[in-house]
């Protein structure tokens, strides 16, 4: 069953006011009196001829709200007289029936339910309905003695079957609603039960997950078209077009939304910071109707908030906890650690950046994945606060000095491996050293070298430079060896 116009909203306008008066014989007796002038009779139908009591014919029954202090109100009392729109009225106990009796539960609940999901009812058959139920189930006859037309205003009894006769036939469309409200009340009363379910598996920051509210009837069955409040902390809420802000406030930026006909709807919920959570709050019926009374004896009663109260219901997403990377780059023959090493931080195809906890691509200034030097005797360099579970690889730019030979741009040095929750993952690159020879023969006679390290920066002019000092050097033992011929 959906709500027929906007319960909440309508609640709150009638101010839930159920009054005694509900059906209302109130306003037509035989001849009208200055406080019957002074009614105002607000949506419903009339049905003709009333029902007589105290010996007097009635000429009508009102069957719907009335207008009180410029609010819509339906009242309880079949009979007495119907509420001044100036009426003033005063908190009451627990709604009892007519007699003084206590309401059977069910019946309690059925009452809450319908003041919550028709009580601001813009709709005549619903109104008349509405009123035609509470009579029923507030003053109904005990025995055929309560329908006496002679007794007075206040013993009177409420004639279930010749109202209903009435309204079948001069408003069937009432009548209709009679069978819907009633139907409705059965399957969706109280009390009411709430919940909010996250996603099963952890959420990270900047990444949405699917969470579900649910709201079930006495029953445990969904109930359709549910206005309900979202309110997020440490997350945004995207759940489509059935989402309507309903604050503007920069604390509190909630949302409204309704459920489907299972009783549940879903929203997207994305994380921004560790401990995302999600509040919400609906209109429900409450357990059993509280009335209020007239000020002035003799006047229906008043059913005061319309049997609603507020259900909450919180939900609490878990967050994977960051990890990091611990990466270390060694010389392949000594094991030894290699400071200045620059190498990229890239997510498993090597092409593309890691992410990290804050849900974004860790670029450097180019655009490209970040890039991280190795420090100290180690060759070490950690990174930190990256998103888990994620497989990551470290990919060498350069290759330090004194390990050029045997890097390869197009097939750079690299590790893998997956950065778990809360856990350090630890890569080692290998590099290996440059080959550099002991010496070079000059001739048919060893000449000695110099024996250095060849580093990435050695330019073309100094490899010449040591190509000429060897020229020469041969130059010199040349002239000596003719000298020591001529002698």
């Amino acid at each position: 069953m959906g709500w027929t116009t906007r319960p909440s909203v309508r609640l709150r306008a009638f101010t839930g006011l159920i009054a005694t008066c509900l059906l209302g014989t109130l306003s037509a007796t035989v001849a009208a009196t200055p406080a019957a002038a002074a009614k105002q009779e607000g949506i419903g139908y009339e049905v003709t001829p009333g029902q007589p009591y105290a010996g007097l014919d009635v000429k009508r029954d009102w069957l719907g709200s009335y207008v009180v202090n410029g609010k819509h109100v339906f009242c309880v009392s079949f009979q007495l007289k119907a509420p001044d729109t100036n009426e003033q009225y005063k908190p009451g106990d627990e709604l009892l029936d007519k007699w003084g009796t206590k309401l059977p539960e069910d019946t309690a609940a059925n009452i809450s339910y319908l003041l919550l999901r028709y009580g601001g009812t813009q709709d005549k058959s619903e109104a008349a309905a509405l009123a035609h139920l509470l009579h029923s189930w507030t003053s109904k006859p005990r025995s055929a003695a309560d329908l006496d037309k002679n007794l007075p205003a206040d013993k009177i009894g409420y004639d279930v079957a010749g109202h209903l006769d009435k309204l079948k036939a001069q408003h069937s469309d009432a009548a209709t609603a009679v069978e819907k409200l009633t139907k409705d009340a059965e399957a969706n009363r109280g009390p009411w039960t709430s919940a909010i379910t996250p996603p099963k598996d952890d959420q990270h920051i900047g990444t949405a997950g699917e969470w579900t509210i649910s709201v079930k009837n006495a029953k445990g069955k969904g109930v359709s078209d549910v206005p309900v409040k979202l309110t997020p902390s440490d997350a945004t809420i995207d759940s489509g077009e059935t989402t309507k802000p309903a604050s503007t406030t920069k604390a509190e930026k909630a949302v409204t939304v309704k459920t489907g006909e299972n009783g549940t709807v879903k929203v997207k919920l994305t994380p921004t910071g560790d401990q995302p959570k999600l509040a919400s709050s609906l209109s429900a019926p409450a357990d059993r109707p509280y009335v209020q009374f007239p000020v002035e004896t003799g006047v229906q009663k008043v059913v005061s908030t319309g049997g609603e109260k507020e259900l909450k219901a919180q939900g609490v997403a878990v967050v994977s906890k960051p990890g990091k990377v611990q990466v270390t780059k060694v010389d392949a023959k000594t094991g030894k650690g290699i400071a200045g090493a620059a190498l990229r931080i890239t997510a498993k195809d090597k092409a593309t950046a890691a992410v990290g906890h804050d849900g974004k691509p860790l670029n450097g200034a180019d655009g490209k994945p970040a890039v991280v030097t190795t420090e100290g005797e180690n060759g070490t360099v950690t990174v930190e606060n990256l998103r888990t579970p994620q497989e990551i690889c470290v990919v060498e730019v350069n290759a330090p000095p004194g390990y050029t030979n045997s890097f390869d741009p197009k097939n750079p040095p690299s590790a893998c491996g997956e950065v778990k929750p809360g856990e350090t993952l630890a890569l080692k690159v290998a590099n290996t050293p440059n080959e550099v020879p002991r010496t070079i023969p000059a001739g048919d006679r060893p000449v000695a070298m110099m024996q250095g390290t060849v580093e990435n920066s050695a330019s073309t002019a100094g490899i010449i430079g040591i190509g000429v000092l060897a020229l020469l050097g041969s130059a010199l033992v040349g002239a000596a060896a003719r000298r020591s011929s001529r002698r």
